[in-house]
């Protein structure tokens, strides 16, 4: 089982999102299942189960696990193909959003945008390596900074794209022959702070 996998196809994307599938999605990420097993988790009947599990299967987002003789009865057990999902842009290829539409290097929709394509491109690069068997060469840096300012915000900023900037100067060849293209993305928002449980009120005497 793949940790995580792109649904590029627009029908696929449809049926992930449906309530009930993306509930039998969780619990089959979770280990294989039949569709009677399931039945009295998601409280449905067992020929409904099957039923999502058979359009699940259809878009390759379920596989056969095996199978299992429960009486008269050859059980198919069931999986998930990955243990989370991400929707590509290309399931809205229609109105996926385009970054080079407008560069705003403040915007926090055009952040947006790119962190679009880049879910769009490496789903893309993930399903051709694949296909290939090849292995595909990526790189990701993830971290936090606490600034004490607005003022700081910005000498960090300015540092960091003149850093960048310094980097790609140094090493990029553009002219050579056997040189393959790579795109940077360096992304930098406010941490998302988690909601606070809501206080308890004590009981009226």
């Amino acid at each position: 089982m793949l940790d995580v996998t792109v649904i590029e196809d627009p029908e696929a994307a449809a049926v992930s999102l449906d309530p009930i599938r993306a509930r039998l999605l969780a619990e089959l990420a979770a280990g294989p299942a039949s569709a009677a097993m399931l039945a009295g988790t998601v409280g449905l009947p067992r020929q409904k189960v099957n039923y999502h599990l058979k359009a699940l299967e259809r878009h390759g987002l379920v596989e056969l696990a095996g199978e299992r003789r429960k009486g008269n009865v050859t059980e198919r057990l069931m999986r998930a193909t990955a243990a989370s999902y991400v929707i590509s842009p290309l399931a809205l290829a229609a109105v996926q959003p385009d970054p080079d539409r407008f560069r705003d290097q403040l915007s926090a929709r055009w952040l947006l945008a790119l962190g679009a394509r880049l879910v769009r491109d490496v789903g893309s690069l993930i399903t051709g390596a694949a296909k290939a068997r090849k292995r595909l060469a990526t790189y990701a840096l993830d971290g936090e900074i606490r600034l004490a300012s607005a003022a700081d915000r910005a000498a960090f900023v300015e540092e960091l794209t003149a850093g960048v900037t310094a980097l790609i100067r140094k090493y990029d060849a553009p002219d050579s022959e056997g040189g393959r293209g790579h795109r940077i993305v360096v992304a930098f928002h406010p941490t998302v702070m988690e909601q606070a449980a809501p206080a308890v009120e004590p009981e009226a005497r």
